[in-house]
C-alpha cells in the first residue's frame, strides 16, 4: 500500500473514529486526550509513513522514554556546567528532545488507532512510558536548576496526576484529561523554561528562574489533581 493510499486511509480514521469527550468527568463514555495536531498534515503523514513501514506503535511509544531519557541526561549536563554559552546550548538541546517525546505520544495513538496496528499490550505501553518519561524530565529540569528535590517534587505530583485521571476510568467512568497542567500543558512549561533559561544570564539568574518554573509546574499539577478528583468525586455521587 503507497504512502498517499495510508495517509487516506489514516484521516478517513481521523472522521469515521473520532470518539467524543466527556462533558463531565467520569460520564462512561470512551475518549482520549484530546490532541488538535492529530489532524496536522505533518503528523498525518508521518503516522502514515510509520505505518507503511510496519513501525509498531509500542516501539513509539518505548521511543518516548529514550528521548526523555536524552532530555535528563542534557539537563544533568546542563545543572554541571558553569559556562553559561554552554549551559545555554545543553537546555535548547533538552527543550528538542522534550518535544520529541511528546512527538512520539502523538505518534504512537496514531499508528496505533487510526494506523490499524494498535497490540494487544497496547494499554501498558500507552501508559508506563509517560511516567518514566515524566520522571526524567521534571527530575532532570530539577537538577539543572540546582534543585532536584523541586524537580522529582514535581515528578511525584505528574504521576499523581495520571492516576487520578486513571481512578475515575478504573471506577466505571471516562479518564479525566482536564488542566491546567496536563501532560501537555508540562511539557510545553518545561520547553518554555528550557528556551528562556538558555538565554537567562543575558537578564538575571537562570537557576533562579528554572526554579520558579518548576513550582509554577508543581503548584499547577496540584491544581489539577484536586479538580480532576473532585470531579469524580462529585460524579460518583450523583451517580447513587
Amino acid at each position: 500500500m503507497s504512502d498517499e493510499n495510508t495517509e487516506d486511509r489514516i484521516r478517513q480514521a481521523m472522521v469515521e473514529a473520532e470518539l467524543p469527550e466527556a462533558e463531565e468527568a467520569g460520564a462512561a463514555k470512551p475518549g482520549r486526550r484530546p490532541i488538535s495536531l492529530r489532524n496536522a498534515g505533518f503528523a498525518q503523514k508521518m503516522a502514515a509513513d510509520l505505518v507503511g513501514r510496519g513501525v509498531r506503535p509500542n516501539l513509539i511509544s518505548m521511543a518516548s522514554m529514550g528521548a526523555a531519557l536524552v532530555a535528563f541526561i542534557l539537563f544533568w549536563w546542563a545543572g554541571n556546567v558553569l559556562h553559561p554559552f554552554l549551559r545555554g546550548i545543553l537546555l535548547l538541546l533538552a527543550a528538542v528532545a522534550v518535544q520529541g517525546r511528546l512527538l512520539c505520544n502523538l505518534l504512537d495513538g496514531m499508528v496505533a488507532v487510526e494506523g490499524g496496528l494498535a497490540e494487544k499490550d497496547g494499554a501498558f505501553w500507552n501508559e508506563f512510558p509517560d511516567r518514566v518519561a515524566d520522571i526524567l524530565i521534571l527530575g532532570g529540569l530539577g537538577i539543572a536548576a540546582w534543585h532536584p528535590g523541586l524537580g522529582f517534587f514535581a515528578a511525584a505530583l505528574a504521576v499523581t496526576a495520571a492516576y487520578t485521571r486513571e481512578l475515575a476510568r478504573a471506577n466505571g467512568g471516562a479518564a479525566d484529561y482536564g488542566g491546567p497542567m496536563a501532560k501537555q500543558h508540562r511539557m510545553a512549561a518545561v520547553t518554555g523554561i528550557a528556551v528562556i533559561a538558555a538565554f537567562w544570564p543575558m537578564f538575571g539568574n537562570a537557576y533562579w528562574f528554572m526554579q520558579m518554573g518548576l513550582w509554577a509546574v508543581a503548584l499547577g499539577t496540584v491544581a489539577t489533581i484536586g479538580l480532576r478528583a473532585k470531579r469524580h468525586v462529585d460524579w460518583l455521587k450523583a451517580r447513587g
